[in-house]
């Protein structure tokens, strides 16, 4: 008998181990599932765009020609101050797990992050502002064949009347970037804009800003090839590819409202008609002429907003606004990819996994696991046994 009951306590116990042991394996599944491969199986449906090439040039010519840049915006890394620790910890991995995914199947050559990289960058302190970089430089890192330039934001730096030189030398220090920057990749021009200090009421930094602005526009032109300038002008000017730029900064250019947005990113409905405020949800009508009338771009991109747009000014230039990175902002976050050459270019919206569908996941799974314990305890063979007696008695009836 006690041998008999010694092996009883065994299997059952081995029963319970093994059960014990599927549903750990379901749990590390699901989890997989959702904080790894569900970002590699929605990334990889996205594709890089195609854009028309020299006719004369060899296919490796062509593809080596094409710049392929990435273009998000609004990360929003949250700070000491509002940043719950789970709400950090679970929009940020979303973020390093969407970056790091992006960087490993599309191989960007460049990527531009269009402002609000931290969300307390205007109040934070000197170690506040250390840990928000050191987290950002993590969830960020990316390989060496892969560039990473960062735009400034009013919460990186504040809004007009909060800013000031200090905010600006630190992001300077960490970004390489203060009022405007011009830089070059495979003959393509790129002009980053301080668009925060393009106030227009002659601040010193905004002063700043627009003489650096007006230099780059200079230096442009004169690399134009149809060019009015005289020699003596340009003589002493570094020459660039005569191709138009391509404007990125944080603040969109002055538009009403987003009642002509459309796309499942866009604007709520009943957010679209309401009105911009000019310098705080877009630049001001003056500031954007400017802008314009310096550099003539052939496209626009900006963030600010958290919401897709696409909008055309003077006619001609198309301006798109980049929809937030975080699910923290949106169910559904996005960034831009885009295949540029001097002469044209063609982009291609990447989404990332919405947070309802992996949330639906989840509950699914608590459902399952649920109704597999229950089952094992036991607790739903009543309600069983009962349908099946009332299923005998119906046939035999």
């Amino acid at each position: 008998m006690r041998s008999n009951l010694g092996i009883m306590k065994i299997l059952n116990l081995k029963k319970r181990g093994c059960f014990l042991l599927k549903l750990l394996c379901l749990v590390v599944l699901v989890l997989i599932f959702c904080e790894f491969l569900v970002y590699y199986v929605v990334i990889f449906q996205c594709h890089w765009p195609e854009v028309k090439i020299e006719a004369h040039r060899s296919s490796k010519q062509s593809s080596a020609s094409v710049l392929k840049a990435m273009f998000l915006s609004d990360t929003h890394l949250l700070g000491e101050i509002k940043g719950h620790w789970l709400d950090k910890l679970r929009r940020e991995w979303q973020m390093e797990r969407a970056f790091q995914t992006a960087l490993s199947l599309l191989e960007p050559d460049i990527v531009f992050i269009l402002g609000d990289v931290f969300d307390e960058g205007k109040w934070s302190f000197s170690e506040a502002w250390a840990d928000d970089v050191r987290r950002f430089q993590k969830m960020f890192r990316h390989p060496v064949c892969t560039e990473l330039m960062v735009v400034v934001g009013n919460h990186d730096i504040g809004f007009h009347y909060e800013m000031t030189t200090y905010k600006l030398k630190r992001f300077a220090k960490v970004f390489n970037f203060t009022s405007g920057k011009l830089i070059t990749r495979k003959g393509v021009n790129f002009v980053m804009v301080n668009s925060v200090a393009l106030e227009g009421d002659g601040c010193t930094v905004c002063s700043r800003a627009e003489a650096k602005l007006m230099k780059l526009s200079h230096k442009l032109n004169c690399s134009q090839q149809e060019q009015n300038h005289s020699k003596k002008r340009c003589s002493d000017v570094e020459q660039l590819p005569a191709s138009e730029p391509i404007l990125l900064q944080h603040y969109p250019l002055y538009r009403r409202n987003d009642a002509e947005c459309a796309g499942e990113d866009s604007a709520l409905p009943e957010e679209k008609n309401i009105p911009f405020k000019e310098k705080y949800d877009v630049l001001s009508r003056e500031a954007s002429q400017k802008l314009l009338w310096w550099f003539h771009p052939r496209l626009i991109l900006s963030g600010h907003t958290h919401s897709a747009c696409e909008v055309l000014h003077n006619g001609k230039i198309p301006e798109i606004s980049v929809p937030s990175f975080s699910w923290r902002n949106r169910n559904n976050p996005s960034f831009i990819m885009g295949s540029i050459t001097p002469t044209d270019f063609s982009l291609y919206k990447c989404f990332l996994p919405l947070e309802s569908r992996v949330v639906t996941i989840y509950c699914i799974a608590g459902a399952l696991l649920g109704v597999l314990i229950l089952a094992h305890l036991q607790l739903l063979n009543p309600p069983f046994y009962f349908a099946q007696h009332l299923i005998r008695k119906h046939k035999a009836v």
